[in-house]
């Protein structure tokens, strides 16, 4: 009951409303579209991340969107996995020991796909120990699973919505587009030109696309002219994960500004959006979403994890009704598909 009343003050009082320490909400377009529960990886905090299994398990659990991370492999096939290394989630050490770049590294770009298919998929874990990440996720050593293709993953995802009657979207991020061009693979064209094939060229589909690096972001836009909806997702610049990109500018009024002229979303991180509790225990919001939500772009930060919450959330319910009642965030990346979509339904 509280909860409720809660949120029912929130949406007469949000366009007028000051609280100290933390801004409420402009009553912005996209604040008024459905929450949506975007799969992170697939069900990664149940089945290893990016296999076929994943994602139709989070499909299963009402996932609006569900991710694909996608790499290039040395024929020129778009394969999902979580970025250009393959030796922390496969056993490629193993089956080709003498194929590691002088950095020890095993690239995906250096290996065709039929030599992809042979590797086994697991449960994420350390190079240097082989532990788990997550030690409380599907056991490293039941590393039974392939590496997809994104073509694999856009005919799952709609296959599903072909038997079940629903509509989920794919949420593509386009991974270091920068190495994959030194490399000479131009993975954003591959990505947008399959985007287009399968029928989300246009703000109507279904999906979103997404990177890291701006200047990539603004070629996907103008010189591919992709029409589709765009995702700017932010990092910070000690990161070294976009060269180029001044994320510190980003985050700006100006910098969301600019953005705003280009993409439909941003994906923060969800600290660079929520700074933490007040004393009332509200969420306290960042000038990044203010400026977000004002400019009536989507924000969907990333990445709410059961087994690794926020600082300031007690539990994950705590630092949902933050994310959704308190900041009135449009969507999560969320490992944990199920919880948020539970946590949705009690709000309809």
């Amino acid at each position: 009951m509280f909860r409720a009343m809660t949120r029912a003050v929130f949406w007469v009082m949000a366009p007028v409303m000051m609280i100290a320490g933390a801004a409420s909400p402009v009553l912005a377009q996209g604040m008024a579209e459905k929450r949506v529960v975007i799969a992170h990886r697939g069900a990664s905090g149940y089945l290893p991340e990016h296999t076929l299994p994943a994602k139709a398990m989070a499909y299963a659990m009402g996932a609006d969107y569900i991710e694909q991370d996608v790499v290039m492999s040395a024929d020129g096939v778009p394969v999902v996995l979580h970025d250009i290394h393959l030796d922390t989630t496969t056993d490629v050490a193993q089956k080709f020991p003498d194929r590691h770049r002088a950095d020890g590294r095993y690239y995906a770009i250096d290996f065709t796909l039929d030599e992809l298919k042979t590797l086994n998929v697991s449960e994420r874990f350390k190079a240097d120990s082989g532990d788990q990440v997550y030690a409380g996720r599907f056991p490293k050593e039941y590393g039974i699973f392939k590496i997809p293709t994104l073509e694999e993953e856009i005919m799952l995802v709609r296959g599903l919505n072909k038997s079940t009657g629903r509509d989920v979207g794919i949420y593509p991020e386009i991974k270091d587009p920068a190495f994959h061009r030194a490399e000479g693979q131009d993975i954003s064209m591959a990505v947008i030109k399959m985007m287009e094939h399968w029928g989300y060229g246009s703000r109507e589909g279904n999906a979103y696309v997404q990177s890291f690096d701006w200047t990539e972001i603004q070629r996907i836009r103008g010189e591919l002219n992709y029409q589709g909806r765009l995702v700017q997702l932010l990092g910070e610049n000690d990161w070294n994960i976009a060269p180029g990109t001044d994320y510190d500018f980003l985050k700006t009024d100006d910098g969301v500004a600019a953005m705003a002229k280009v993409v439909d979303g941003i994906g923060p991180a969800l600290s660079q959006v929520i700074e933490g509790l007040s004393t009332e225990g509200r969420a306290i919001m960042t000038p990044t979403l203010i400026a977000a939500q004002r400019r009536q772009l989507a924000v969907h930060p990333y990445t709410l994890r059961a087994d690794q919450l926020p600082k300031w959330a007690g539990d994950f319910n705590i630092a949902l009704g933050a994310i959704f009642d308190d900041a009135g965030i449009n969507g999560v990346f969320t490992d944990f598909p199920d919880q948020v979509a539970d946590y949705l339904a009690t709000l309809q």
